[in-house]
């Protein structure tokens, strides 16, 4: 009696911790949104090596049967081995193994109970079982305070069942195999990141011929032991995914608008050098049409270019060759005005390499302003076969200019 006593005491305990475990995880941080709430799914279906679990336990159980006294239940010793998987962060399954032996007193002596215990005036009954099972188990803990992988107590209640073998021990000829169900309630209490302690409380329905009687028997047990994650063992909110892409997409388009805009803004200034280019243009065609018609008088044709304005070609900061727009300058230049000065005049050009001095060195600066006339006296002579004896080139620093752009080029003058 004192035994059963025990057994009652500790499986009420149990209960009753159980039944507070909502509320002490309720309390937990760590699992809401900014707003306080708590964050529930749904999740992304894990792969099947995720999420696998196995454990083991001991602890004891007790066997009654209908038409039996409540004081003829005995504790006897059980163990328990199970192997699942989560499917979700609520749902899972289980197949287990729950055996070892079973007891109670009767009235009446039995195959499994042949003998008189005089103190009592019963007959201890004795057997043998086994019982593999399949378990629906439910995380009542995640269901309704959602998902945190590092919560330290886990309430899961569940369904089972599955075969119950019964046996007679100590070369008792007795044997019984038939269907058995039942809930549980599967207590996970995480220890470290993959091992948890685990309390077992689990209510087995069958019928009494499982020890040779007639009506229903209930096995009540509890269990504690050990249990093992496989794999990998958490979870991943759909919307966490659906979020990071939404935000990875976000940053596409942002990336996109700002190359749109760069690439708008740099069409508006090529147009703007464009239209710089085409007055520069207009304005060259109008002297080389000024040479054509001065071409038959050297005296005339002289004039003019003494009074000509100056032709630029303008360089990057810190470069001393042409880009390409400078270049078709230059060649328009030289196909039309200075090849014709060196045919028809005896007119000296003069090519002024300059640079500004609000960048670099002085001496950087100096030699910037005279590789740059040197390199358009080269283009001159070796490409358009102007005379060198006809070229003088010269080299400035400009100081301090308002627009330092503008002094870093080759003033054409004649």
């Amino acid at each position: 009696m004192k035994r059963l006593n025990l057994f009652l005491g500790a499986a009420a305990l149990i209960a009753v911790s159980l039944t507070a475990s909502p509320a002490v995880m309720a309390q937990e941080n760590g699992n809401r949104d900014e707003n306080g709430k708590i964050v529930r799914g749904p999740y992304e279906t894990n792969r099947f090596g995720d999420n696998w679990f196995i454990g083991v336990a001991g602890g004891i159980n007790a066997f009654w049967n209908d038409g039996y006294d409540v004081d003829n239940m005995r504790i006897a010793p059980s163990i328990d081995a199970g192997f699942g998987k989560w499917f979700t962060p609520s749902v899972g399954m289980r197949i287990g193994y729950q055996g070892l032996n079973a007891q109670l007193w009767s009235e009446t002596a039995t195959v499994l109970g042949p003998t008189l215990d005089t103190d009592k005036n019963m007959y201890l009954e004795k057997f043998g079982y086994m019982y593999i099972h399949s378990d629906f188990l439910w995380n009542i803990s995640n269901a309704f305070s959602g998902y945190k992988q590092t919560r330290f107590w886990n309430f899961v209640p569940y369904l089972h069942a599955g075969f119950f073998r019964s046996y007679g021990l100590n070369d008792v000829d007795f044997s019984d195999n038939q269907f058995a169900a039942g809930v549980g309630l599967l207590h996970n209490l995480r220890l470290a990141e993959r091992l948890d302690l685990i309390i077992d409380m689990r209510a087995t329905a069958l019928d009494g011929s499982a020890h040779g009687a007639s009506g229903f028997a209930i096995l009540p047990s509890v269990t504690m032991g050990l249990a093992v994650d496989l794999g990998w063992p958490g979870f991943v909110r759909t919307s966490t995914i659906v979020g990071e892409l939404e935000t990875a997409a976000v940053d596409q388009i942002a990336a996109l608008e700002a190359a749109a805009l760069a690439l708008e803004m740099a069409n508006v200034a090529l147009k703007e050098k464009n239209g710089e280019l085409e007055s520069a243009n207009g304005k060259l065609a109008k002297e080389v049409k000024h040479l054509k018609n001065a071409a038959a008088s050297n005296t005339g044709l002289a004039d003019y270019l003494m009074g000509m304005e100056p032709a630029v070609l303008y360089f990057e900061i810190g470069q001393t060759v042409l880009d390409e727009k400078e270049l078709q300058h230059l060649d328009f230049l030289a196909k039309n005005i200075l090849d014709e000065v060196d045919k028809e005049t005896k007119i000296y050009i003069t090519l002024n390499g300059t640079a500004d001095s609000s960048t670099g060195s002085p001496k950087r600066n100096q030699y910037l302003s005279k590789a740059r006339g040197e390199y358009v006296y080269g283009l001159l002579t070796d490409k358009y076969g102007i005379d060198p004896d006809r070229l003088i080139v010269q080299s400035d620093v400009i100081g301090n200019p308002s627009k330092p752009e503008l002094s870093r080029a080759v003033t054409i003058s004649f």
